[in-house]
């Protein structure tokens, strides 16, 4: 039986829509993306991953914030 990981294949088709041309991007096309994406973060918060990704991504948003002031 073949099982496929619903986070992993989010992933997936959001690496393919994001390697698309920005021009080629409909309005309803960006707002299906940013779904997808929200998606993809409520399936991988709550697994081992999701708390190391959190801190990732905090820790880049200080360095930006303080990179700017």
């Amino acid at each position: 039986m073949l099982t496929i990981d619903v986070a992993v294949l989010l992933a997936v088709i959001v690496v393919w829509r994001l390697r698309r041309r920005t021009e080629a991007r409909s309005r309803f096309d960006e707002k299906l993306t940013v779904v997808i994406v929200l998606a993809l973060g409520v399936l991988i918060a709550p697994t081992p991953a999701g708390p190391g990704i959190l801190n990732i991504v905090g820790q880049l948003a200080s360095g930006v914030t303080q990179a700017s002031r």
